[in-house]
This record gives structure tokens, C-alpha cells and sequence, in this order.
């Protein structure tokens, strides 16, 4: 029984003992970690809480100054010249000959190119004759006319003497008939032929009158006919002569149609020619800024490290691909940098804040209202909260937590977000 007992006590005591080291273990384990923790925790509030270093090397900086600022949205432009004059095929041709390649400089009055104009030159002839035949039909007309007005008069002074002849015999039977030597039937007779004669009289003038009035008809028609002609032959003329394609006012060519023997249709363009002492430019800008874009909104443009000053001048209506396009007019529309088809920045002005507190630019600014800058302050670089107002490519407001005056670090320092202070060393 004793034996029993001791035993039953060995076995308790054993799994006590166990289960008392697995306890152990785990306890170890969960310092272990705890202290990871700790130590991972004690190193993150290390570097938050003391002072971190940059070089001054590394970073840019800009003074708070005080002044205007002005709020701009981002666009592209393209620099086209002002005035461009484009020159087309005025006749169905082929290109005979060209005399001036794009970038030749030209003056009023000097050709371009030349153009085989011998088809419709041969148009030209067969219209020219179309009208010489239209003419001749008209002078015949005026003939026939004045021929038959002649004939009227003939026929109307024989008609006339023998109505006077009828009129007589009319009379003589009417004395004849008194005298006892006539009858009744011989009195009505003569004035039966004196009616009729009459009768035939007017019938022939009217018959005349008609055949004038239609010939005149003829001849009108014929007359318009002579005038369309002639006009379509004027214009073929005036298309003959502008088939030598000439520059009507001094300046540059930008494009010529090179292709000799190329057939060309009319109203093609072949040529173009430029007035580079005046440019403008084409502005592109996304659909989004719509309700911010209209006539008359001044913009920057920057060309190399110019700015340049103008305002919109119209708005194109219609969108294409979710962009809307614009022309600006420069105030320096000279300047000696523009070239054509040069690519520049266009910013357009939408708000303009005076008497402000204004620094440059630069990656330290990531677009919020309010956000966290680093200022200059014996050496070291403090971490200050602001307020952000207008912004453009050159300068930012700051509505407070600054003065004029103070140097802020304008380079990105996201590196150093959660430091209060960084010590600045040369």
C-alpha cells in the first residue's frame, strides 16, 4: 500500500514539472518578442524624436517674399504663323515646274510653280468659239429683225394704196349710183373690198408684230446666252493666268507640292505661304477644363525660359478625343523666338491673389491645402504645418505658419516626414 502511494506521487509530480516548463517556454517566447517590439519600437521613436541631418548640398531652398501670384492650369500649344496664305490649283493640271522649295524666302509677285495648263487651254478655245457662233446667231437675228420691219413697212405703204384705191372706187360707185348710171350691188361691192382689204391690212401688221416680238424674244435669249459664255470665258481666262502660281504678298514658303507631273484637282492646295514677323498659337487642353476655358482668359506661354504674354481668342465648339482646342493671340507676336510648329507650355490664368505671401516652387509642395514644409532656422530645418493657396509653375502661396523672409526647403523631404527637426550641415 505504501509502495503504491509513493508511486502515484512520482507520477504527479513529473507532470507538474512538464507542464510547468512548457509554461516556461512559452513565457520566453513571449519576452522574446515583447523585446523585438520594444527594441524595433525604441529605434522608430529614436529617429522620430531626435534630430536627423542633411547636407545643405542636398537640398533647395527659396525666400518668402510678398506679391502677386497667379493660379494656372497646364496646357500645350503649338506656334503657327499669324497670317498664311494658301495657294490652290485653280484648273484641273499637272505640275510643270517648280521654281520655289519650302523655307525660300519670296517676294510679292514671284512664282512658285508652274502648271500644265494646255487642256484647259484647248477648253478655252472651244468656249471661245462656242461664243463667236453665239454672237454671229445673234447678228443674224438683229438681221432677220430688221428685215422684217422693213417688210412690214413695204407691205403696210402697198396695203395702204390700195385701201385708198378701194376707197376711191368706193366713192366713184356711190357717184355713179346717183347719177342713175350704177347699181346698188355695184356700192356694197366696193365697200366689201375696201373691208377686206382693210382687214388684210391689220392682220399683216399683227402677223409682223408677233413674228418681231418673238425674233426680239430670240435675240434677248441669245443675247444671255452670248453673256454666260463670255463670262465663263472671262473666268477660264483668269484661271489660265493664275495657272502660274505666284506669291501674292512677301514671306516664306512652308509647303510646295514637289511631285512634277503629279496631276493636281482644282481647289487643291499646292502651296503655302507664310508672314513669319507675326506668329499665334494653338492651344490643346483636356475636355475636363471646360467650364475654365473661354475668350478673352489671359496665358502664360513659355517658350525656352521666356514667358510670353496673351489671351485666348476663341474657343474651338467642337471636342476630338476629349480635347479642346484654342488660339491665343500674343501681345509680342515677333518675338525672335517663335518658329512654326514649335511645341510650347501654355498656362492659362484662372485667379489672381494679390499682396500674398509667395515662395518658388518645387517638389516640396504636393498640391494639398494644407501640408507639411521644413523652414530654415539656425541651422537646423523645422517642420512646420501651412496652409496652401494659388499655385503656377513658378510660385506658391502660403497663407500662414511663415513670414517674409523665412528660407523653405522647396526639395522633397518625405524622407524626413515624421521628424520635427533636421539638423542642416554644410
Amino acid at each position: 500500500m505504501l509502495l503504491k502511494l509513493c508511486n502515484t506521487r512520482y507520477y504527479m509530480d513529473t507532470e507538474i514539472t512538464q507542464e510547468v516548463t512548457s509554461k516556461n517556454r512559452k513565457n520566453a517566447v513571449v519576452i522574446t518578442l515583447i523585446s523585438v517590439a520594444a527594441l524595433a519600437g525604441a529605434v522608430w521613436l529614436v529617429r522620430t524624436t531626435f534630430k536627423s541631418t542633411i547636407k545643405k548640398s542636398e537640398i533647395t531652398t527659396a525666400v518668402v517674399t510678398t506679391g502677386n501670384i497667379e493660379n494656372t492650369i497646364n496646357a500645350t500649344g503649338e506656334v503657327l504663323p499669324e497670317f498664311e496664305e494658301i495657294l490652290t490649283s485653280p484648273i484641273n493640271a499637272s505640275i510643270k515646274n517648280v521654281i520655289m522649295d519650302a523655307g525660300n524666302k519670296v517676294k510679292a509677285g514671284q512664282s512658285i510653280l508652274t502648271l500644265d495648263k494646255s487642256a484647259t487651254q484647248t477648253d478655252y478655245e472651244k468656249l471661245k468659239f462656242q461664243l463667236e457662233s453665239k454672237q454671229n446667231d445673234i447678228r443674224k437675228l438683229k438681221l432677220d429683225l430688221n428685215k422684217s420691219f422693213f417688210d412690214i413697212q413695204s407691205n403696210n405703204d402697198i396695203k395702204q394704196l390700195h385701201i385708198s384705191n378701194l376707197a376711191d372706187a368706193v366713192e366713184n360707185a356711190k357717184r355713179l349710183f346717183a347719177a342713175g348710171g350704177g347699181t346698188r350691188e355695184g356700192i356694197e361691192q366696193a365697200e366689201l373690198n375696201l373691208k377686206v382689204a382693210q382687214l388684210e391690212k391689220k392682220q399683216l401688221e399683227n402677223e409682223i408684230k408677233n413674228k418681231q416680238q418673238t425674233m426680239q424674244i430670240e435675240i434677248k435669249e441669245a443675247e444671255i446666252a452670248a453673256s454666260i459664255l463670255n463670262g465663263d470665258l472671262d473666268a477660264l481666262q483668269r484661271k489660265l493666268n493664275l495657272a502660274d502660281i505666284i506669291a501674292t504678298r512677301a514671306g516664306v514658303v512652308t509647303y510646295v507640292n514637289k511631285n512634277i507631273g503629279a496631276n493636281v484637282k482644282e481647289g487643291e492646295a499646292i502651296a503655302r505661304i507664310a508672314d513669319l514677323g507675326s506668329f499665334k498659337v494653338q492651344g490643346s487642353i483636356s475636355d475636363n477644363s471646360l467650364d475654365q476655358l473661354h475668350a478673352g482668359i489671359p496665358v502664360i506661354v513659355l517658350v525656352n525660359d521666356d514667358q510670353l504674354r496673351g489671351h485666348v481668342v476663341n474657343v474651338s465648339p467642337s471636342i476630338q478625343n476629349s480635347i479642346i482646342s484654342f488660339d491665343i493671340q500674343l501681345d509680342e507676336r515677333n518675338n525672335k523666338q517663335l518658329r512654326p510648329n514649335m511645341k510650347v507650355d501654355v498656362y492659362l490664368i484662372t485667379a489672381t491673389h494679390s499682396h500674398i505671401m509667395k515662395v518658388a516652387n518645387g517638389p516640396a509642395f504636393k498640391g494639398p491645402t494644407l501640408q507639411d514644409i521644413f523652414v530654415l532656422n539656425n541651422g537646423k530645418a523645422e517642420r512646420r504645418t501651412v496652409h496652401i493657396g494659388l499655385t503656377n509653375f513658378d510660385f506658391v502661396e502660403i497663407k500662414d505658419g511663415v513670414k517674409p523672409g523665412d528660407v523653405v526647403i522647396t526639395s522633397d523631404m518625405n524622407e524626413y516626414k515624421n521628424s520635427k527637426e533636421v539638423e542642416v550641415k554644410d
